[in-house]
C-alpha cells in the first residue's frame, strides 16, 4: 500500500524540492478509458451531445461532483454525485483492468528522482478506491511520501487546494514543487499554487498545452526528461523571473 512516511528532500544547495504527480493521464495513460466510462453513464442518463473529446476537453482532472454539475446539473447533491461517481468508477476499473501500466519511462524517473532525494507525491481528483487501484499496480506501489485525492480535500482542481496540501504533506515549499499535469484544469491548479508544471500531452495536444502559463516542458512521456533537466530548468526559471518573457495565458478550463 502507500507508504506515507516523509523522507528528507535535501539536495544540491539544501533546497526541498519535491515532484506532484497528477495521477490519471500521469502515472498511467489512461484517460481516454475514464472517458468512455464518463460517456457511459451520460447516455445511460439520457444527455445528449457527449463524446469522450468533449469531455477531455471540458472537465479532465476534475472531481466527480464539479464533472456531474458542470455537463448533468449544477444542483445534483453530493450524495446523488457520488452514486453516480461511483457508477463510473465501476466501469472505469472493468475496463481497464487487463491493460493497466505505468506511463512509459515513469519508473526510471522515478527512481532517479528518488535517488536524489526528490520528494515524491500525488495530487489527483480520484477518489479514495480508484487511488488503490491506480497506485497498487506494479512499478507505482510504495512510491509516494503523500497521496491526495478528492475526498480529502474541499476544492477540487483547478482550486490549488489539491496541491497545497501535497506540498504541505511533503514539508515543501510551493515554489520549489515541480507538477507533472496532463489536464487544463490541472495546470490552472498549478499556476495559482504558485508551482512549475511539467505538461504530458496524453489528454490535450502539444499546441493546446504549450500555450498554459508556468510551464517548464511540455512531454509525452517520461521517457525523454530527467530529474535533473526539470530541477535545472525550474531554478533557470526562478533565476529569470525578473527578467522578461514570452506572455502566455493562463491554463483555464475551456
Amino acid at each position: 500500500m502507500i507508504n506515507h512516511s516523509t523522507k528528507s528532500t535535501i539536495v544540491s544547495n539544501n533546497t526541498k524540492f519535491a515532484f506532484i504527480f497528477d495521477m490519471d493521464g500521469v502515472l498511467v495513460d489512461n484517460m481516454h478509458m475514464h472517458a468512455r466510462s464518463w460517456v457511459e453513464v451520460f447516455m445511460d442518463l439520457g444527455l445528449e451531445g457527449m463524446d469522450p473529446d468533449r469531455y477531455l476537453r471540458e472537465s479532465a482532472g476534475m472531481k466527480g461532483l464539479d464533472v456531474l454539475r458542470h455537463f448533468l446539473d449544477p444542483d445534483i447533491s453530493e450524495t446523488d454525485a457520488d452514486r453516480l461517481s461511483e457508477l463510473k468508477d465501476f466501469l472505469y476499473r472493468v475496463m481497464y483492468r487487463e491493460t493497466m501500466c505505468p506511463m512509459p519511462g515513469l519508473e526510471s524517473f522515478l527512481d532517479h528522482a528518488a535517488s536524489q532525494n526528490i520528494a515524491l507525491g500525488v495530487g489527483t481528483g480520484a477518489g479514495e478506491r480508484n487511488i488503490a487501484y491506480t497506485l497498487g499496480i506494479p512499478g507505482l506501489r510504495d512510491r509516494f511520501s503523500a497521496v491526495v485525492g478528492s475526498h480529502q480535500v474541499q476544492h477540487g482542481k483547478p482550486h490549488p487546494e489539491t496541491f497545497l496540501r501535497v506540498a504541505e504533506m511533503l514539508d515543501a515549499d510551493p515554489a520549489n514543487c515541480i507538477v507533472f499535469e496532463d489536464a487544463l484544469p490541472g495546470i490552472e491548479a498549478a499556476n495559482r499554487a504558485g508551482m512549475q508544471a511539467v505538461a504530458l500531452t496524453t489528454t490535450n495536444p502539444a499546441e493546446v498545452m504549450s500555450q498554459c502559463s508556468g510551464l517548464l516542458d511540455v512531454v509525452a512521456d517520461f521517457t525523454a526528461i530527467t530529474p535533473d533537466i526539470i530541477i535545472e530548468k525550474l531554478c533557470g526559471t526562478c533565476n529569470s523571473r525578473s527578467g522578461e518573457s514570452i506572455q502566455k495565458k493562463p491554463c483555464k478550463n475551456i
